[in-house]
């Protein structure tokens, strides 16, 4: 494994245990309580990124593999986003700390056999209109847009 490869398998490890640590310690009062950027509550913010952002491993694959990202807009990712948060409205700490653990496992894993080369091969992601990579992908999703929503989730949960 190149040390690109740790170093991002190594960041991304850390952001799911913070993940899992926040998501263990909330009380049954904070999950209930809504997070002000995404108008959700923090369990519906917690599930969103253990089964929506984790999901990115399948658009990271199909750009390892070559293949076209469906072209999906934002507005379209909001629909979807909306239509999970009504799906998942009473998601239990349970749910989402098992989701957490198999999906971050799985993502984890799946990064451990990334080479260099996978990890700069680029794909076309309609939704920022433009090519990215895989690692950028990751950074995007997971790191910089799943650590958002912690922040988020953390801001309402310490107040």
């Amino acid at each position: 494994m190149s040390q690109r490869t740790k170093e991002l398998v190594a960041r991304f490890t850390g952001f799911n245990n913070e993940f899992i640590a926040f998501v263990d310690n909330c009380s049954d009062e904070d999950w209930r309580k809504v997070c002000s950027g995404e108008g959700w509550t923090v369990g519906v913010v917690a599930h969103h990124v253990a089964a929506g952002h984790f999901g990115a491993i399948d658009f990271v694959r199909m750009i390892v593999a070559g293949e076209a990202i469906p072209e999906i807009t934002m507005e379209a990712i909001d629909q979807m986003n909306a239509q999970h948060a009504k799906e998942h409205t009473n998601c239990t700490r349970e749910e989402v700390l098992a989701l957490l653990r198999k999906n971050g496992s799985a993502f984890a894993g799946y990064l451990e056999g990334l080479s260099e080369a996978d990890l700069g091969r680029t794909g076309y992601l309609a939704a920022i209109g433009g090519d990215v990579s895989a690692q950028q992908l990751i950074e995007m999703v997971i790191l910089q847009s799943g650590g958002e929503h912690l922040d988020s989730m953390k801001a309402v949960t310490w107040t």
